[in-house]
């Protein structure tokens, strides 16, 4: 036993226990099991003969990237499919039809190439340091510093969605729910479209489930999230919000495992391991794709995963001196890069989108997560959820929502003040990483923003600064964005302002 926990990372020096990670592990797997079905409705959309294959190809990805975190970082992350870039590869099937610009296989295989590529730039080493390193050491501390806190706030938002407090609105984009109107119909995004749910009660659900978790955190109870997430799940069944008809089963939830594990080796139409497999025949581009829009997709995907991850465990491990140095870099920063970029192979390999590190994972950090275990504990309710998801299909929405609103809370109190504010253009640009991050729903997007807008301020105060030291009226101005930042931008203007059709 003692070898194994030292296999993990666990030690007296990171001060948790056994108990404690387990539980932080559970609560990690609650908070991101929907990807178990979200993710093939991205891709394939319901109804589709991929979808069997898609449930295993992300049950697997996740199993599997989140071993490497376990026992190659030794951090107590999750990986799994991640959002936007499953939305992205069903756009390039057609609407998640399968039957699009793209064949599954060729699109998995892009997802494969995006990933050898984030590999070699995660070992690939300049002066001792791989380019990773290098893109977080030359990052601007403004910049920097505001990502833990807008993704704190991405969590939390995330949370009031998916529990329906925040709905959509014709005129305002966003409105809170209307509590007068308790079992009125009204509209959420879950993920893959807009669906009418009985929102009142849904956000009720999880506002009962935040509250407790907070009065059993303020009365230092262990396992308070987890606790919360369980009192919301039972406050659900007489509220109509916990669904227990789904322990029988159902057409989408099946407990039916090895028919589908089969049928996802077997090969032929209905696996997408299969055709992922056929792709050497078939070709990677189509005929009426160019070979730039190929590459475009591919840098994008990769800048994605590479940002989104940098972001994600900056925001899950930053601010925590048992998981990150002074300057709030991770420890293991290298070793978390790796397993990222292997399991985004791995992942596209079995047939799933880019598989990354799960901001949903400071659940766990939060719980008390501080090793290896927290992700092995992970890893294995993922294989459990392979042979038993309609149980962990029974658990709400809701009731999970209220723990990411409650991450949400201790990020923004752990992290708001590594904010820094000191002048207007450091100000700025950590305002629009936390904003933007929130409004336009990515994590890379916020990255990316509040990069651009630090190095356009920083160029245009350096010229007027120049013309001043010319005119001899002033001291000699001070360059202080990093090449790396610089070349960063360029690939952020590339991003952001080259069209790419697909």
């Amino acid at each position: 036993m003692k070898k194994f926990l030292s296999f993990v990372g666990f030690s007296k020096e990171k001060q948790t226990t056994v108990r404690t990670e387990i539980v932080a592990g559970i609560v990690t797997f609650l908070a991101m099991a929907y990807i178990l079905t979200v993710n093939p409705d991205q891709i394939f959309g319901k109804g589709n003969p991929y979808w069997a294959s898609c449930f295993i190809a992300t049950a697997l990805g996740a199993i599997i990237g989140t071993l490497l975190m376990a026992f190659f970082a030794k951090m107590p992350l999750a990986q799994a499919s991640g959002m936007g870039l499953n939305s992205m590869l069903g756009g390039m099937l057609a609407g998640r039809g399968g039957y699009g610009t793209f064949t599954p296989g060729q699109a998995f295989f892009l997802v494969l190439i995006s990933g050898l590529v984030f590999l070699l730039l995660s070992v690939i080493a300049i002066k001792g340091k791989t380019f990773r390193e290098l893109v977080f050491d030359g990052m601007p501390v403004a910049v920097r510093g505001a990502i833990s806190v807008g993704i704190g706030l991405f969590i939390a938002y995330i949370g009031f969605q998916n529990a329906g407090i925040i709905l959509t609105n014709d005129y305002t984009q966003v409105a809170l729910v209307n509590f007068k109107d308790f079992n009125g119909l009204q509209y959420v995004n879950d993920g893959f479209g807009v669906a009418p749910i009985y929102a009142a009660k849904t956000a009720t659900v999880a506002l009962i489930g935040l509250a407790l978790i907070a009065v059993l955190d303020k009365l230092k109870v262990k396992g308070s999230i987890i606790f919360g997430i369980l009192g919301a799940t039972i406050v659900g069944i007489p509220f109509g919000v916990t669904d227990l008809s789904v322990l029988k089963g159902t057409d989408a939830v099946s407990w039916k495992f090895w028919e589908n594990f089969a049928d996802f080796f077997a090969g032929g139409e209905t696996s997408v391991f299969g055709s992922f497999v056929d792709v050497f025949k078939d070709g990677v581009i189509p005929g009426d794709s160019s070979i730039f829009a190929v590459i475009l997709a591919v840098i994008a995907m990769c800048m994605i995963d590479m940002f989104d991850t940098m972001g994600t465990i900056v925001g899950c491990c930053g601010g925590n001196r048992i998981l990150s140095d002074e300057n709030d870099k991770p420890h293991n920063y290298g070793k978390l890069m790796i397993s990222d970029a292997v399991a985004t192979c791995t992942g596209a390999m079995l047939g799933t989108s880019t598989v990354t590190t799960f901001v949903e994972s400071g659940a766990g950090v939060s719980a008390g997560g501080r090793t290896g275990l927290t992700a092995f504990t992970t890893a294995c309710m993922f294989v459990l959820a392979m042979f038993a998801m309609p149980i962990f299909y029974a658990i709400p929405s809701a009731a999970a929502a209220s723990a990411l609103i409650y991450v949400g809370v201790l990020m923004m109190k752990n992290n708001i003040k590594s904010v820094d504010f000191s002048n207007a253009i450091n100000a700025t640009a950590a305002f629009l990483t936390i904003v933007v991050m929130v409004l336009s729903y990515s994590i890379t997007t916020g990255i990316g923003i509040g990069l651009l807008s630090f190095t356009a301020m920083n160029a245009l105060a350096y010229l007027v600064d120049l013309v001043k030291f010319a005119c001899k009226k002033g001291e000699k101005p001070v360059w202080n964005v990093s090449i790396v930042a610089l070349v960063v931008t360029a690939l952020f203007c590339v991003y952001f302002f080259v069209p790419v059709k697909l």
